[in-house]
C-alpha cells in the first residue's frame, strides 16, 4: 500500500496509523456483508475534516498506566504522541491521572473539526470502573419526549425546549449567503477555493456557528440524561424511530434540532455505566389512552387528540388530564409491565 501511495511513506507517519486503516477498511466490508444495512461503505475524502488512529503500546512495561506507554501524559496539561511528539490538551484527564489503579491506553484518535478544532479521543481500560457508582434510589419513572417541551417525565416535572438551531437560524442563513457569494466569485475569477483567504474566512465562520449549536445541544442533553439515571432505578421512554419521524415536513426541522435519538443512545449506554435499568417500550397508544380508566381515545365514536391538544378530559370518566404528564404515567405503567 505504502509503494502504491508515496505519499504514505513520509517518515511523519505512524507505521499503526497504516495498520488501523487496514483493520478498519476490513471491518467495513465485513459489517456491510452482515447487514446490508445503509449500502456500501463510504471511505474518507478529502474534506475539512481530518482524522486519524494510532495505539499506545508498553513495551517493556510490566503495568500499564496513562503515564508510561508510547502515548502518554506527560502532566495534566501535556500528551506525548508518537510521530508528532508533545500536544497540549485541556478537558477531564486531571480526574482520571488521580487513580492509582492500572489504566490502559488502547486506540487514540486524532481529529480536526471543519471548525478548524483539534481533537484528542482514547480507549481506556482498567479493571476498576471510572465512576462511582452510588447506591440504589428505587425510584421509577416515565419520560414523555416531544417538541412543545423537551420532555415531561411521570412526576410532573417540564424540560423546557431550547430550540439551539432556531435561535441562530437567521444569523446562520445570512452568513451562508455570504458565503454562497464568495464561492461564485472565487469561481468566476478561476480561483481555488482552498486559495480563496475570504472564502475560507467565511467557511470558518460558518462550521463554528454550526459547531456552536453542536456543542449547545451536547451538553443540554448530557446533563439532562446524566441527572436521569443518576436519580432513578428505572428509567422508561418511547423507542422513537427518528429515521421515519423525519418524513413529516412540519415537523422535520424540529425533531432534527431536538435530539431524541442521541439523548435515547446517552441513556443506555449511562444506564450500564451507573449500574441503572433503562428500557424502551411501544409508544402506541401511549398519548390516546387514559391513564386512570384505560380508555383510548379515538375509539366508541371519540376523535383522536391532535397536537394541539395539550389538555383533555376523558370522555368515559370525566379525569381532567395534562396530555404529556398522563402519556409519561402510561410510559412508565408499560415499562413496568414489560419487565414483570
Amino acid at each position: 500500500m505504502s509503494n502504491h501511495y508515496q505519499f504514505l511513506e513520509d517518515k511523519r507517519i505512524d507505521s499503526l496509523t497504516k495498520a488501523n486503516a487496514i483493520q478498519n477498511y476490513r471491518k467495513a466490508w465485513n459489517a456491510f456483508r452482515k447487514v446490508h444495512a445503509t449500502g456500501v461503505p463510504k471511505f474518507h475524502r478529502k474534506s475539512y475534516h481530518w482524522r486519524y488512529q494510532t495505539n499506545c503500546q508498553y513495551p517493556g512495561q510490566k503495568t500499564a498506566l496513562l503515564t508510561n506507554g508510547t502515548v502518554c501524559f506527560l502532566d495534566n496539561s501535556h500528551v506525548k504522541v508518537p510521530k508528532i511528539g508533545l500536544l497540549r490538551v485541556a478537558g477531564s484527564q486531571a480526574r482520571l491521572l488521580k487513580r492509582i489503579c492500572e489504566t490502559r491506553i488502547g486506540t487514540v484518535t486524532l481529529t480536526k473539526d471543519s471548525a478548524d478544532r483539534f481533537f484528542l479521543s482514547m480507549q481506556l481500560a482498567s479493571d476498576e470502573s471510572f465512576v462511582k457508582v452510588s447506591k440504589a434510589t428505587h425510584g421509577h419513572v416515565g419520560i414523555d419526549l416531544n417538541t412543545d417541551n423537551f420532555l415531561t417525565d411521570s412526576e410532573g416535572n417540564i424540560v423546557p425546549n431550547p430550540r439551539y438551531y432556531r435561535t441562530i437560524k437567521g444569523k446562520l442563513a445570512k452568513e451562508q449567503r455570504i458565503l454562497s457569494r464568495r464561492q461564485q466569485r472565487a469561481k468566476k475569477e478561476h480561483h481555488s477555493l482552498r486559495d480563496s483567504k475570504n472564502y475560507q474566512k467565511q467557511r470558518l465562520l460558518v462550521a463554528k456557528l454550526h459547531a456552536k449549536v453542536m456543542n449547545q445541544r451536547h451538553n443540554f442533553l448530557q446533563q439532562i440524561s446524566t441527572a436521569l439515571i443518576k436519580n432513578h432505578d428505572l428509567v422508561v421512554a418511547e423507542e422513537l424511530r427518528s429515521k421515519n419521524l423525519l418524513k413529516n415536513h412540519a415537523l422535520a426541522l424540529s425533531i432534527s434540532d431536538v435530539g431524541w435519538r442521541t439523548f435515547l443512545g446517552m441513556l443506555a449506554y449511562k444506564a450500564k455505566l451507573y449500574g441503572r435499568q433503562f428500557i424502551t417500550i411501544n409508544p402506541r397508544n401511549t398519548t390516546q389512552t387514559c391513564r386512570d380508566c384505560g380508555f383510548v381515545m379515538g375509539t366508541n365514536g371519540t376523535d383522536k387528540l391532535t397536537l394541539d391538544d395539550r389538555n383533555w378530559t376523558c370522555p368515559n370518566c370525566g379525569i381532567h388530564h395534562i396530555r404529556d404528564w398522563n402519556a409519561a404515567k402510561n410510559i412508565l405503567d408499560k415499562g413496568i409491565a414489560k419487565l414483570a
